[in-house]
């Protein structure tokens, strides 16, 4: 790193609020942090954190990038590890040892976040009670997905009378195997044994907000909140229309999904491509798939 560019850095790193911030980044890790959830967290106005978040972009600290409708930021791994490295390349005291170990830190916050493992993937679907929207997923997923994926579910709080029978019915109408659906637990997913989950998507709005479960730190999260028919009052056949229409909706954004190039992307870039898919006017935009 020349000269300049670390005066640069470390001009726009010389503010309290701008050096928490990027605390706050590097603590998020890849994935990062939209902008509202930086403002909450550090307390500041919206105008107040634009302008830091600015001044760190430009000097190549952080990098944003555009999730749906929102702006998420992250720190940028390789322009610190130059940064560090900057500083650390004329300590000619420091041991072998000590110059060993920090050549590996900065190394690994050089490496760029890695792109999935190779396929099959194991994808976890949640709602609360595991009852209907998160089965028909499993179920499309399960169909059509073929040897890359493989189809879970779970909730936090799962029906103990079991799936809903209008889903079942229609879910075996359309062709799919039920005889191994049923409403259960995500602990199952996080105890000695359980597969490991590569992307985990939630249905409802209910479970974004509720602690889940660990699945380790290389999931990719998502959340398509749809309608629960399980709080629908209406009619029988307004009942098999709104179930209708949300299999409808995931069936678009499941076959969208299982053609995304999943093992050329990397996290982040998953993330926000499966956060796209929450929008139904998306899906239908050219280049969706």
């Amino acid at each position: 790193m020349e000269i300049e560019a670390a005066a640069t850095a470390f001009n726009a790193l010389g503010q309290a609020t701008r050096l928490e911030l990027l605390r706050a980044l590097l603590a998020a890790g890849p994935t990062g942090l939209p902008a509202g959830e930086i403002a909450e967290r550090l307390g500041l106005p919206a105008s107040t954190l634009s302008f830091h978040l600015r001044a760190l972009e430009q000097a190549g600290l952080i990098a944003a990038a555009r999730h749906g409708r929102s702006l998420v930021y992250a720190a940028a791994p390789a322009r610190l590890a130059g940064l560090l490295s900057f500083l650390a390349e004329t300590c000619c005291g420091v041991d072998a040892g000590r110059q060993a170990e920090l050549a590996r830190f900065l190394d690994s916050l050089a490496t760029e976040t890695p792109a999935m493992q190779p396929d099959p993937f194991n994808v976890l679907f949640l709602c609360t009670r595991n009852s209907a929207r998160s089965i028909m997923a499993e179920a499309i997923l399960a169909k059509i997905g073929g040897n890359r994926f493989r189809a879970f579910s779970a909730g936090s709080a799962p029906a103990e009378e079991g799936p809903f029978p209008e889903v079942l019915a229609q879910l075996k109408a359309l062709g799919h195997d039920v005889s191994a659906l049923r409403s259960k637990s995500w602990d199952e997913f996080v105890k000695p044994g359980a597969p490991r989950i590569d992307f985990v998507i939630a249905l409802c709005d209910i479970v974004a907000g509720q602690v889940c479960p660990d699945f380790g730190t290389s999931v990719v999260t998502a959340a398509w909140p749809l309608p629960d028919p399980a709080k629908f009052t209406g009619s029988a056949v307004e009942r098999a229309t709104l179930i209708n229409e949300i299999y409808a909706g995931l069936r678009r954004r499941l076959e969208i999904f299982i053609n995304l190039p999943l093992n050329s992307l990397n996290r982040l870039a998953l993330k926000a491509r499966l956060d796209d898919l929450a929008d139904p006017h998306a899906m239908a935009k050219p280049g969706a798939a």
